[in-house]
């Protein structure tokens, strides 16, 4: 099976960190640290996707030299340079349009989400495009007011109410004819490619499954996605834990 990894984004967030390092590169585990893509393509392999796809942009060449041909992961890469950032989608342009289902996913998340459940799930579905989904549940640290007819008359207060949501974990699996939205230069998020399939009557389906996950896109997502990975490596990785030494 193919996979397409998006690895082209400048981690500004993460700076000065990502200075020096693209974000994919970022190391997890204070033993033997790993790169967080190399975490990804791991599980890729594991997971029978061998043949991989990988988008960069920024600091190319690391990644290129990091990587190699992926085949110390258990993967064959090729790889498709952005000269100039067209989204999350826009790049897959680069890659020539495939003949089955691809999973494409961002080269900088945690997660334990059994990526060849979610390619079953996509067509058994008769699915065009799947979207691997995620509860979170977000915190307004103020006191909420409400309205109704009238904005100057109150009609309810809530002291820092929590709201509950699915979101993207930034795994797909995409059809073949979502190549036909893309176009040359054009840039184009994965949002409204996924919003332009499903209104031209492709189906869009989303994949739950109760795992881990992690974007590491800011300071406190990476200490707690490195704390996470030091603590689970076996879990993320598929091996069998390691024997622990009993003292006394």
């Amino acid at each position: 099976m193919q996979a397409i990894v998006l690895a082209g984004g400048k981690g500004t967030r993460l700076r000065p960190f990502t200075h020096v390092f693209p974000k994919p590169l970022m190391p997890l585990g204070e033993r033997e640290p790993m790169p967080i893509l190399e975490v990804v393509l791991r599980q890729l392999a594991r997971h029978g996707f061998h043949d991989v796809t990988i988008i960069t942009g920024y600091l190319t060449e690391l990644i290129e030299a990091f990587c190699g041909n992926g085949r110390r992961f258990g993967t064959s890469i090729d790889y498709q340079r952005e000269v100039t950032p067209l989204g999350t989608a826009g790049g897959l342009v680069l890659v020539d349009r495939p003949k089955e289902p691809v999973l494409v996913l961002n080269g900088d998340i945690l997660t334990t989400l059994d990526f060849s459940a979610m390619a079953s799930f996509h067509r058994s579905q008769g699915a065009k495009a799947t979207i691997a989904s995620f509860p979170r549940t977000v915190r307004i640290d103020f006191g909420v007011l409400e309205f109704a007819n009238d904005p100057h008359v109150l009609a309810g207060y809530r002291e820092k109410p929590e709201f509950s949501f699915q979101v993207s974990m930034g795994l797909y699996m995409l059809d073949p004819v979502a190549w036909d939205f893309l176009a040359p230069g054009r840039e184009l998020t994965m949002p409204d490619l996924l919003e332009q399939m499903r209104a031209a009557g492709h189906p869009v389906h989303c994949f739950r499954q109760d795992c881990t996950w992690l974007d590491i896109g800011r300071h406190d997502d990476y200490a707690a996605a490195n704390e996470m990975f030091e603590a689970r490596r076996p879990e993320f990785l598929g091996l069998p834990d390691r024997p622990r030494l009993k003292i006394g």
